[in-house]
């Protein structure tokens, strides 16, 4: 019994186009969920112990097969050669402010580039990476993006907790420090650069250091 049931498992699951929720795949076989999930760990397991080079992994709340991450130069060559849809560095970015800011509106997404986002929402709407999940009850009740199912896919996840820590891309404080060390010697040299420049009559061919950018009392 057991045998015939791992076998509906994996069919079921190979047919898929979507990862199969548990739940699911308890009532199309008539097992308990925690039945067919602990077979679904077992199943996953043995692909593992055998080297296969496809593995059975939760994702976006369901069960899917797919390539083992060590088989990933052959897959894009096969799937990805030839192929230009990828996303820009502006949709990118785009889509990692939704996924660790949602829900965010769209005013709130071009407040954190600086720039505007109309077009690039729409192009991560029609990928079907994000999608309304809200409105903003205050004024004008604006839309409110939040990633979605195809989202977790493409990333591997089975939920948004598994994310990276945002904490893990910022930059430590001997790193800032050094940073602002920089700007602070360059501002100085800029500075130099334009006394020099004043002193030789030539201020209209050189650039403006940030001292000139300053008003009197330091202020923008």
């Amino acid at each position: 019994m057991s045998a015939d049931i791992k076998r509906a498992l994996e069919a079921i699951v190979m047919v898929a186009d979507t990862p199969v929720p548990t739940d699911m795949l308890a009532q199309l076989t008539g097992m308990p969920a925690d039945r067919v999930e602990a077979i679904l760990v077992d199943l996953g397991a043995e692909y593992a112990r055998d080297e296969r080079g496809f593995q059975l992994v939760r994702v976006a709340g369901g069960w899917r097969y797919q390539s083992h991450p060590d088989q990933a130069p052959y897959i894009e060559q096969f799937v990805l050669e030839g192929q230009s849809a990828k996303l820009s560095a502006a949709a990118l970015e785009t889509l990692a402010i939704v996924a660790y800011k949602q829900p965010i509106s769209r005013a709130q997404i071009a407040s954190i580039r600086g720039v505007g986002v109309d077009s690039v929402v729409r192009t991560l709407e029609q990928r079907g990476y994000i999608g309304e999940v809200a409105r903003d009850p205050g004024p004008g009740q604006a839309v409110m993006f939040g990633t979605t199912p195809e989202f977790l896919m493409k990333m591997g996840l089975d939920s948004l907790s598994q994310l990276p820590s945002i904490a893990d891309f910022v930059p430590g404080a001997d790193v800032v420090e050094a940073l602002e060390m920089g700007l602070r010697v360059e501002s100085a040299a800029e500075d130099v650069v334009a006394v020099e420049a004043d002193a030789n009559g030539t201020v209209g061919n050189v650039r403006p250091s940030l001292g000139d950018l300053l008003d009197g009392d330091g202020s923008v």
